[in-house]
């Protein structure tokens, strides 16, 4: 199976994708030292965050306009390419807005950009209290991206028709408004009563993986691919249709990634999610399996564990050895399996081009299959 990596770079994808981002970023730093010469890092930090990312949002946004007849030689292209941009530019913004909200120490094996703020603050010698304004300049970096992400997409769509341009509007703003709910949602997980019902526990924990992951992750860059093609209603309910379900599969492996995933691949801590209270189906299945079992001593681990941001690489390691012996990993692998099973049924029945839906295929297997 290609790796994702192998499968952005297809077409020159990566690299049209990413010279759009550097054009954006280089056009900007003259507008941000015009309102200030200070304002500058700011540029810095949007451009580091976008070197890193393996670009799947502007892939699946491509391959499925191919899957639906889109050609790579028409003035099209560049429209497709543009929104893919939009699409990274909006990950960075969501990405600056989470490690400020879960107060997360890197980002890609670095330092997440309010550590960088920081530490800048810190070096610099400035009053003030560090944190504080790494946070403060973290959140308008990610508004900053936000606006960038706005200004690429409305280049990108502004010369369609006008019923295209609108739908592509609707998606696109449809994804802005469910992942920030989601956010909102993973917030008010971290502060509610846990562990007592572990069922209503998961039944949150999926609500924030839909809202805050699944379709904007994989959903909605596939339905904008389709749209920018013209696709119908009927097939763009059919790319929903494989969309949502290899979404949630995409994020549930990213919850075992924050348990069990490799520092080296993952570029984050191992056990990350465990420090930062991450109201997974992973610790919900984790906690039902205790509570059936009469597992007090898992219970109380999970309780106690969950959110302890002194947890050392040790007591990770252990709380997470506990959770995969409850059998929980093995049920999120399955569930995994199914999801994945359900969606890739559905990209089969789709009517999409056969070169297309290939690539549909291995991205989605990329995603879901993934170990970073």
């Amino acid at each position: 199976m290609s790796t994702a990596p192998a499968l952005v770079d297809a077409e020159d994808l990566r690299t049209r994708v990413d010279a759009l981002l550097t054009e954006h970023v280089e056009a900007l730093l003259p507008e941000l030292v015009r309102s200030g010469a200070g304002a500058a890092p700011l540029a810095e930090g949007l451009s580091h965050m976008l070197g890193g990312g393996k670009r799947l949002r502007a892939a699946f946004c491509w391959w499925s306009w191919r899957a639906h007849g889109g050609d790579p030689d028409s003035p099209e292209a560049e429209v497709v390419l543009r929104v893919g941009a939009a699409l990274e530019l909006f990950q960075a913004a969501a990405l600056f807005h989470d490690d400020v909200m879960d107060d997360s120490d890197t980002r890609r094996g670095q330092p997440a950009a309010h550590r960088r703020f920081a530490a800048r603050h810190a070096e610099q010698g400035w009053s003030g209290d560090p944190d504080r304004f790494g946070e403060s300049a973290a959140i308008l970096l990610g508004d900053l991206a936000l606006v960038a992400s706005e200004r690429e997409f409305a280049r990108a769509v502004a010369d369609l028709a006008a019923d295209r341009r609108a739908a592509a509007h609707a998606v696109f703003e449809r994804m802005r408004t469910e992942v920030t709910v989601g956010q909102y949602l993973d917030l008010l997980a971290e502060v509610l009563p846990w562990g007592e019902d572990p069922a209503a526990d998961e039944q949150r924990a999926r609500e924030v993986i839909v809202a805050k992951a699944a379709r904007y992750s994989v959903e909605h860059p596939l339905l904008l691919g389709a749209v920018l093609a013209g696709a119908g209603e009927d097939a763009l309910a059919a790319t929903a249709a494989y969309g949502l379900p290899l979404g949630e599969a995409f994020q549930l492996r990213d919850d075992l990634l924050g348990v069990f995933g490799d520092p080296a691949t993952t570029g984050k801590p191992a056990g990350d999610d465990l420090r930062e209270g991450k109201r997974t189906v992973l610790v919900a299945r984790a906690m039902a399996r205790a509570r059936a079992a009469g597992d007090a001593g898992l219970a109380g681990a999970l309780h106690t564990g969950l959110g302890d941001r002194t947890l050392d690489d040790e007591a990770c390691r252990s709380l997470a050895a506990r959770i995969e012996a409850s059998g929980a990993v093995a049920e999120v692998e399955g569930l995994i399996a199914d999801l994945s099973a359900r969606g890739f049924a559905a990209l089969a029945r789709a009517e999409l081009t056969e070169d297309g839906r290939a690539m549909l295929v291995a991205l989605g297997h990329a995603a879901v299959d993934r170990r970073a």
